[in-house]
């Protein structure tokens, strides 16, 4: 049987873990592999994990086709929304799965005014199939499940992150908002943070944060209006939801981990 591995598609999913691989692993070895790995074509577009196992060891598995899409970008399409409802997601990952749909529907969009005829006007974003709409930042937010100023922290870490950072906010090693923090350093700095631990990226990411209060000029002190108060006590509070929800998604890494342990 002749599969190809898309490289793109892979990347969607963050890989394993070696308590988790390990665990799959046991599971395969044992019961087989009961659920149909699905391809696209001869592209598989899910099951990688399952695929790499069997093939390791020779384990039988059986395939599905999905035939219903026309593009590659469809298969994109579909393997970003599986996962954005998968709750084991990180918010992190999440984050990056929307922002990378949101860059498919805007490519398509200006694909499908640029082959517009210039007599008629170019077919509203709402012609193209996706629900959500995606026009805006909270839109994008609220398919993540994340709040706009962490998907902004998301965002700066995906343009502006060395790998090794990005990987030690995908394992639970440093939270988001401070791999944001950490992201504006120069790449050799961020790579030495990593390489320091989890002490070092967070004391990287204090000086960095020390340094852009102290870069603000002072403002005279002024009594605050109402509507300033409710502003900074919103402010506070999206911060504070923020590290709550950092603080669940390695709450359940942990949990993930203590029950493959417990398993094993």
């Amino acid at each position: 049987m002749n599969i190809t591995i898309n490289e793109e598609l892979r990347s969607f999913i963050d890989p394993l873990t070696p308590v988790e691989y390990a665990a799959l692993e046991r599971s395969l070895l044992a019961d087989g592999c009961r659920d149909a790995l699905v391809l696209w074509r001869d592209v598989l577009i899910d099951g990688h994990n399952r695929y790499d196992i069997c093939t390791k060891h020779g384990i039988e598995f059986r395939t599905v086709n999905n035939d219903k899409f026309d593009s590659l970008e469809d298969v994109m399409l579909w393997v970003i929304d599986n996962n954005l409802a998968r709750r084991s997601v990180s918010d992190f990952q999440r984050g990056m799965l929307a922002l990378r749909k949101k860059e498919i529907v805007a490519a398509r969009a200006a694909q499908r005014a640029a082959e517009a005829p210039p007599d008629q006007p170019a077919p509203e974003p709402a012609d193209d199939p996706v629900d959500p709409p995606w026009s805006t930042r909270e839109d994008v937010a609220k398919a993540a499940r994340v709040s706009a100023n962490t998907l902004s922290q998301i965002e700066r870490i995906r343009k502006t992150a060395a790998p090794e950072l990005v990987d030690a906010v995908r394992s639970g090693t440093i939270s988001v908002s401070a791999a944001a923090s950490v992201a504006s350093l120069p790449p050799e700095a961020q790579v030495a943070a990593v390489a320091g631990g989890r002490k070092e990226l967070q004391q990287a990411a204090r000086q960095v944060r020390e340094q852009k209060t102290g870069a603000k000029p002072k403002k005279e002190t002024v009594p605050e209006s109402p509507e300033d108060q409710v502003k900074a006590l919103r402010a506070q509070v999206g911060e504070l939801k923020d590290r709550v929800a950092t603080l669940m998604t390695e709450n359940e890494v942990l949990r993930q981990k203590l029950a493959a342990l417990g398993g094993a």
